[in-house]
């Protein structure tokens, strides 16, 4: 992986997953125009975000990754970012409560267009066209005209990106974010939830504490951190004609940043040692991640290591295991005990969607609720097992009411999955799916904590 590295480079190596523009005199036209619109994030809050996943690596903090599978043009609307949002936060002060430190927050929003395909085409009713690979590259209807690729889209997704942060930025400093108010919102969900009984007693605890707090006059009128968060964004590195037309020098310390996101992350289908996504994503400065699955292999994830961390540098680089809820035991534990024993500094997150992926008897894709549990579960006891950081977690999620997942508290079915079925590629956990999943998550990190402290003292330290 030595070599000169430019935010072209990747251009000269093997690439998959990309789609066939026909017209490549009007996409270099939209390249030379993307590279002359304003950065959309800032070198210095993707070293703020790198700072704060070391914090993680080091085991003194958690990572909730979490948002759309893929944002689509149609659905953009101030109330659908508001509402994944709302629930991101809620989440987080959950966990923040059951893990006894600090939570970083990272949605999959403002940029999460493209999607890898296992297929280049789609055959319905005897007709095949190109498989719909996301907003930003063509259109979900099943016509030739929609499935051509249109460099257009590249323009378009990073408007609404634009638009997006600028109100994430407004909910995250302007007091949405305030902690009470997301506490009473928690309190809304365990009167309302059809299992609030289990977590009422958190509830409450919580509750206490944030009496107490207020009687000590720390208040959001008194203390800007109860009012105000930080708050990240992070999308899959797919499309690198559009990620190469975003990335920027920093000015402060001369170093290449893709300002499209604060942190970008490598799929299973792209990480490739020699492929282009791992030569691009090597060259920028920004905190990475890499999807490791079922195939991914302990020698090759070293490789993956020190091709995209040579610094070996805390918080730069996540591992985000997605294994299935009926492999994770088995297969992870090689992984850990390797990174481990060649003394890589890595987050942990666990994304328990991407395998658990099944397809209903009326034909809709779901992802059963127990299934995602069960895969998460397994991910917090081979850590225990090994005595390593559970650091965190990387979910498909929205605000919205949706059914696409079954089961959970509201006991979605297969036959519910009709009703409000909306996503434009995967399913994705709803607010009081992803909520229930918190409480349940909290649960495991305060074991998590309990079982720490009895060894610290145990050992004595």
């Amino acid at each position: 992986m030595a070599g000169t590295w430019t935010p072209d480079s990747w251009r000269a190596k093997p690439i998959c997953q990309v789609p066939d523009y026909p017209d490549a005199a009007t996409l270099a036209d939209v390249e030379a125009r993307l590279k002359r619109f304003p950065p959309l994030v800032f070198a210095g809050e993707a070293r703020r975000l790198k700072a704060k996943l070391a914090e993680v690596a080091e085991g003194r903090a958690f990572l909730l990754q979490g948002g759309d599978c893929a944002e689509s043009f149609a659905e953009f609307h101030p109330d659908n970012i508001r509402d994944t949002f709302r629930v991101l936060l809620q989440m987080a002060v959950v966990l923040t409560f059951g893990a006894a430190c600090p939570v970083v927050k990272v949605g999959r929003m403002a940029g999460q267009f493209a999607k890898p395909r296992s297929s280049d085409t789609e055959t319905i009713d005897g007709v095949t066209l190109p498989s719909y690979r996301g907003d930003m590259i063509n259109g979900m209807e099943f016509t030739e005209e929609a499935r051509v690729p249109d460099p257009e889209r590249l323009v378009q997704a990073y408007n609404q990106s634009a638009a997006t942060l600028n109100l994430l930025r407004a909910f995250a400093q302007g007091g949405y974010a305030d902690l009470q108010k997301v506490h009473q919102w928690t309190l809304d969900f365990v009167a309302d939830s059809p299992q609030g009984e289990r977590y009422r007693d958190m509830a409450i605890r919580l509750d206490e504490t944030l009496a107490f707090m207020a009687a000590c006059g720390l208040t959001s009128e008194t203390t800007p951190q109860i009012r105000e968060t930080d708050f990240f964004t992070s999308h899959e590195a797919l499309l690198l004609n559009y990620e190469e037309a975003m990335t920027r020098i920093d000015s402060t310390t001369g170093n290449w940043y893709d300002t499209s996101a604060h942190m970008l992350w490598i799929g299973d289908r792209t990480r490739q040692l020699d492929g282009a996504h791992v030569e691009y994503l090597r060259g920028v400065g920004n905190p990475l991640g890499v999807k490791a699955g079922p195939t991914t292999n302990p020698d090759d994830l070293i490789r993956l290591c020190d091709a995209l961390n040579p610094g070996n540098e805390a918080g730069r680089l996540t591992v985000i295991v997605r294994m299935g809820s009926d492999k994770v035991t088995q297969l992870l534990p090689p992984l850990i005990r390797k990174v481990q024993t060649e003394g890589r500094k890595v987050v942990w997150a666990c994304d328990p969607m991407h395998a658990n992926m099944v397809k209903s008897a009326n034909g809709y894709k779901t992802r059963p609720f127990d299934r995602i549990l069960e895969e998460v579960r397994g991910f917090f006891a081979v850590h225990q097992a090994e005595g390593t950081h559970a650091g965190g977690v990387h979910f498909e999620m929205t605000g919205q009411d949706v059914t696409e997942c079954t089961g959970g508290a509201q006991a979605i079915t297969e036959a519910n999955l009709s009703a409000r079925y909306h996503t434009h590629c995967d399913p994705r956990l709803n607010a009081q799916q992803a909520l229930e999943l918190a409480f349940l998550l909290a649960e495991s990190l305060k074991e998590e904590r309990v079982n720490l402290g009895k060894t610290a003292v145990a050992s004595g330290s």
